[in-house]
C-alpha cells in the first residue's frame, strides 16, 4: 500500500503542473462563450488575465469577478489591436500565455460570398491573431518562453455538409497554418504554439442550431459521443496547453469534438 504522505506528494506534484501562478495571460473573445470560459478557468488557476473583446460592458463584469484586467478592442481596427500588448504589459507585464479565442462566421454559398465577408473573416480570424502573436513575441522572447493557444475549428480540418461556409472555413485552416510555422520558428526561443480544433458546442453562434430539433437531431447523429458539446468540454484543453502539464507540447491541433472529425 502507498504510504499517505507519498499520496499527497504525488497528487501536489500533478496540481503544480496546471499552476499558473505569476503569470500574465490574454485572452481574446472574452465577453461570451468559450473565451470567457478559458479566462475564468486561467484565472481560477492563479494567471493574471487581461480579457478583450468589443463588448466593454460585459468585460468589466468579468474582470471584476476574475480580478483582471478589462480591455475593449474591435479587432477589425489594427490601431486598436497595436494597443493591446502595451496596454497589458504597462500594467502586469508582458504576456506570457496568449489565447485567441475570438471569431466570427458567416453562412454563404462560396459561390455567393461578397468580398466584404470573405475580408471581414481573414481579418478577424487571422490577421488580428497574428498580430497578437508578433505583438507578444518580444515579451514571450525576453521571458524565456510562453505559450499560444490559437482557437481553430474543424470546418478548417473537414467541410461540414449543410453549413456553406468557405471564407470561415478557410481563415481557420489559415490560422492553423501559421500555427504550426509559429511554432517551429519560435520554438529556439521555448514558444509554444498549439491550436485547438473546435467542434460543436453551444454559443452565441450556435444558439439557434440548439432550439431547432432538426439541427440537434443533426448534430446527434454526427457525434458519437451521446451529448452536446459545450464550453467545459474545451477549457481543460487549452489549461494543459499553457500550463507545465502541456510543456513538451507544440505545433499541435488538438481536436475537441466529440469525435466528430473521427468517424
Amino acid at each position: 500500500m502507498v504510504p499517505s504522505n507519498a499520496m499527497v506528494t504525488a497528487t501536489s506534484g500533478q496540481a503544480r503542473l496546471f499552476d499558473l501562478s505569476g503569470r500574465v495571460a490574454l485572452v481574446t473573445g472574452a465577453s461570451s462563450g468559450l473565451g470567457e470560459g478559458v479566462a475564468r478557468c486561467l484565472a481560477g488557476a492563479g494567471a493574471k488575465v487581461a480579457v478583450l473583446a468589443r463588448r466593454r460592458d460585459r468585460l468589466e463584469v468579468l474582470a471584476k469577478e476574475i480580478g483582471g484586467l478589462a480591455i475593449g478592442c474591435d479587432l477589425l481596427d489594427p490601431a486598436q489591436v497595436d494597443e493591446v500588448v502595451p496596454q497589458v504589459a504597462s500594467t502586469w507585464g508582458g504576456p506570457d500565455i496568449l489565447v485567441n479565442a475570438a471569431g466570427a462566421a458567416a453562412v454563404h454559398r462560396a459561390e455567393e460570398e461578397p468580398i466584404e465577408s470573405v475580408m471581414r473573416l481573414l481579418q478577424l480570424n487571422l490577421v488580428a491573431p497574428y498580430r497578437l502573436c508578433q505583438a507578444v513575441f518580444p515579451h514571450m522572447a525576453a521571458a524565456g518562453g510562453g505559450a499560444i493557444v490559437n482557437v481553430t475549428s474543424i470546418s478548417g480540418r473537414v467541410g461540414i455538409p449543410g453549413i456553406p461556409q468557405a471564407a470561415y472555413a478557410a481563415s481557420k485552416a489559415g490560422l492553423g497554418g501559421l500555427t504550426v510555422e509559429l511554432a517551429v520558428q519560435w520554438a529556439r526561443h521555448s514558444i509554444r504554439v498549439n491550436s485547438l480544433a473546435a467542434g460543436f458546442f453551444r454559443s452565441e453562434i450556435t444558439d439557434q442550431m440548439y432550439e431547432e430539433e432538426r439541427s440537434i437531431e443533426w448534430l446527434k447523429r454526427n457525434t458519437p459521443l451521446p451529448r452536446q458539446g459545450s464550453v467545459d468540454d474545451l477549457v481543460g484543453a487549452v489549461l494543459w496547453l499553457v500550463s507545465d502539464a502541456g510543456r513538451y507540447v507544440t505545433g499541435q491541433s488538438i481536436v475537441v469534438d466529440g469525435g466528430w472529425t473521427a468517424r
